[in-house]
């Protein structure tokens, strides 16, 4: 299965969206990683089984407790070159 390119946007910094998604994405088995955007939205990049990626998919909707997630853009992409889920700096 095609990897997915996310962007996420709402109330999802300073809110442990990233520490949360981490944690969401290996408890799939799912690989990729996760980083806040200087605009203010969270891209993620996720590759695993479709299944899977759906689970994590429909829990990045309702996010952690003090998140407010108002859109999740979805588009294909390239497979990551490493193995495991993992938070990436800004950018």
């Amino acid at each position: 299965m095609p990897a997915r390119l996310l962007r996420i946007e709402g109330r999802v910094q300073g809110v442990g969206y990233r520490d949360w998604m981490v944690k969401e994405a290996a408890r799939l088995g799912l690989h990729g990683w996760v980083r806040n955007r200087p605009d203010g939205s969270v891209q993620a990049l996720v590759a695993g089984d479709e299944g899977a990626m759906q689970a994590l998919l429909t829990a990045c909707r309702r996010g952690p407790p003090m998140a407010r997630v108002d859109r999740i853009d979805e588009s294909l992409a390239e497979d990551p070159p490493e193995p495991g889920f993992n938070r990436r700096p800004t950018g």
